[in-house]
């Protein structure tokens, strides 16, 4: 368990880097609630959702993170947020903060030219879960989730809080998606642990989508090995889940609607060597965009297992619910 005093340490090291950035500016006030894109939305649910936004500051005005005055921008982020919400909100009283993400184009960059505007992303978020977890949560299990900045700002999170019990207890699993998750990090931080079926509970959720033929990104470069599961049989395996298995691949708007539901549409496999989730039965150039090669699916990570990530969610849900009912009894 980290002491205070690292804890401490942590919190210095990201005031200094905010303080030496040109991008920083006044702490973000998580108290005041036009701060969150959502704030406690959808009554009646048993458990919380704290969710984290992808990157959608594509820093064309040459900035490094995003300006949270910027309303063009917060409508993108409301958007991309809206993008994932369906497959959480049965399950969960939704929040999701604003914050200053890092910009795109940093990403094809080094660590050393990364960091210092990634420190203030995570300063913001770190605040924003901590606000949360001391004034809104009242004891409630949790969900964290996000994809691609989301996903690597929540694994920032596991790593440094989720060794203490009044987090780790709290978690029913985290959906960290669109990131690289690798055995040095799991080295490093022993606490945390990655999933290995359908229904474990405090775990990691995480897989990174491509094409059989890809053998690098900026999500995974070559030569690197992350870890995953495959959301269409929920093994951690080398073997073929068939298309048959993927009940709706389903590609939504800005506003959360779901514009098209394919079932069937792909199956999966893990490739032994990199770790990452191979997509099956589709064609590359089916899904070209121009922000990644033809085969890098990072932007159709949710929307190709969108309702078997639903139904996990639920699954994890009840899962965590029955086990507590179990220590209850035990008691």
């Amino acid at each position: 368990m980290k002491s205070g005093y690292m804890r401490l340490s942590v919190f210095l090291i990201l005031l200094i880097f905010a303080v030496f950035s040109s991008a920083a500016s006044s702490p973000v006030d998580y108290s005041d609630e036009s701060s969150w894109a959502y704030w406690g939305i959808g009554d009646g649910k048993d458990a919380d959702l704290f969710l984290i936004c992808p990157t959608v500051d594509l820093g064309h005005a040459g900035n490094f993170n995003m300006d949270m005055a910027d309303g063009k921008t917060r409508k993108s982020f409301i958007g991309a947020l809206n993008m994932e919400r369906g497959i959480y909100e049965e399950c969960a009283r939704m929040y999701a903060p604003f914050y200053r993400q890092m910009t795109f184009p940093l990403y094809e960059g080094t660590e050393d030219e990364m960091q210092p505007y990634l420190s203030i992303a995570y300063e913001d978020i770190r605040n924003a879960f901590l606000y949360y977890m001391d004034n809104l949560n009242d004891g409630r299990p949790l969900i964290l989730a996000g994809f691609s900045q989301g996903a690597q700002l929540a694994l920032m999170l596991l790593e440094e809080f989720f060794d203490e019990e009044e987090y780790s207890d709290k978690l029913i699993a985290a959906y960290c998606i669109g990131w690289r998750i690798t055995m040095e990090d799991l080295a490093e931080y022993p606490h945390l642990r990655m999933a290995e079926g359908e229904t474990d509970t405090g775990v990691i959720v995480s897989f990174n989508t491509e094409s059989p033929e890809t053998s690098g990104s900026i999500i995974v470069p070559e030569g690197v090995r992350t870890i995953g599961i495959n959301p269409l049989n929920w093994e951690t395996g080398p073997e073929i889940a068939d298309k048959s298995l993927n009940i709706g691949a389903c590609f939504t708007d800005y506003s959360g609607s779901i514009v098209n539901e394919i079932p069937c549409l792909t199956g999966a496999y893990l490739d032994e060597e990199r770790g990452t989730l191979k997509a099956v039965d589709i064609t590359p150039s089916d899904y070209s965009n121009s922000l990644f090669p033809d085969g890098v699916y990072h932007l159709m990570d949710y929307q190709f297992f969108y309702r078997n990530l639903q139904q996990n969610v639920q699954t994890r849900t009840e899962a965590w619910f029955a086990g507590a009912s179990v220590d209850d009894a035990a008691v």
